[in-house]
């Protein structure tokens, strides 16, 4: 019986507005670099699986100052090489360095309110767990989802970054529920789905972008509107 629903935020809940191609060609106009919504799709899924491999190492949010550049030089060298584009490490932090100036935020996507009010009407506890480096529930508050989640826990409040047990034991603890009760939803391969499979929470791919056609280890989907029946068939 499953009585408990988790979720990422990144990716999973809330994506860029503007887009992140909108917000890359912005940016590259500046150095005469064009690339299209597919390659920066590509991109992107290379440089999140490069941070989801440096936060089960050493967190970003940890990193100094120069490691912080370096790291953010490296995400967007990846974002732009699976775009097609290979540029210098010290292009690459110039680029990183335009891309913040653009104004952009987090925004729910469309399919987010809608799922996370079915998961409450099936009487589930519903939380955030987030990587995210500020408090849980003014995280939440500030996209407008605070209403709909039951628990919102970020590594900033626990001290530690998915895939790391901890955070998720936390929301364990919080939920009142047991690891097996548990499903957790998220884009990522390393901190979402193997994060929560070891501590034996079940796990869910939330595959967007379509970047995993073939995974077929633990449930799949491309929407969060699939999420209630597949939850109902998981609590049998």
């Amino acid at each position: 019986m499953i009585t408990a629903v988790f979720f990422d935020l990144y990716g999973t809940l809330a994506g860029f507005r503007p887009s992140r191609y909108e917000i890359q060609s912005e940016a590259l106009a500046d150095f005469g670099i064009t690339v299209t919504p597919d390659g920066i799709l590509r991109g992107y899924y290379l440089a999140d699986a490069f941070m989801s491999h440096q936060n089960a190492t050493k967190p970003v949010r940890s990193l100094s100052r120069e490691e912080y550049r370096a790291f953010f030089a490296e995400y967007e060298r990846r974002v732009l090489r699976g775009a097609g584009v290979e540029v210098s490490h010290e292009q690459a932090l110039e680029i990183w360095r335009r891309i913040r100036r653009i104004d952009y935020a987090l925004a729910p996507f469309d399919d987010t309110v809608p799922a996370l009010e079915a998961c409450r009407r099936m009487g589930l506890t519903v939380g955030l767990i987030s990587n995210m480096n500020r408090n849980g529930d003014e995280l939440a508050d500030s996209l407008g989802l605070l209403p709909y989640l039951d628990i919102s826990i970020t590594s900033h409040e626990v001290g530690a970054e998915k895939p790391d047990p901890l955070i998720f034991e936390h929301a364990l603890e919080r939920a009142g529920t047991q690891p097996k009760n548990a499903v957790h939803v998220g884009d990522q391969l390393t901190s979402d789905v193997a994060g929560a499979l070891n501590v034996g929470i079940n796990a869910v791919l939330l595959d967007r972008d379509g970047n995993h056609r073939d995974y077929k280890a633990q449930p799949r989907i491309t929407d969060l509107s699939e999420l209630p029946e597949l939850l109902g068939t998981m609590s049998g």
